[in-house]
């Protein structure tokens, strides 16, 4: 269905294969940011979310709040 709202904000870019993630379900990974082939990872204490690669190696590298409604949005 197309929207006839041309002011209404774009579906994010959902990311191939990122429906098949088992994690989306999980309190502590962001559906919005994962789906975009992200990481998604939330730090429970602080809200930060992690916006390096899915499946990364490493650390996660977490940012604001704000900055991932940012990514989420993209």
């Amino acid at each position: 269905m197309n929207s006839q709202d041309h002011n209404a904000p774009a579906s994010p870019r959902i990311h191939e294969g990122s429906e098949a993630r088992p994690d989306l379900s999980s309190l502590h990974v962001r559906e919005d940011v994962a789906i975009t082939g992200l990481c998604g990872n939330v730090h429970l204490p602080t809200g930060r979310t992690c916006d390096m690669p899915e499946r990364h190696d490493g650390s996660c590298h977490f940012i604001g709040p704000e900055d991932a409604e940012n990514l989420a949005a993209h």
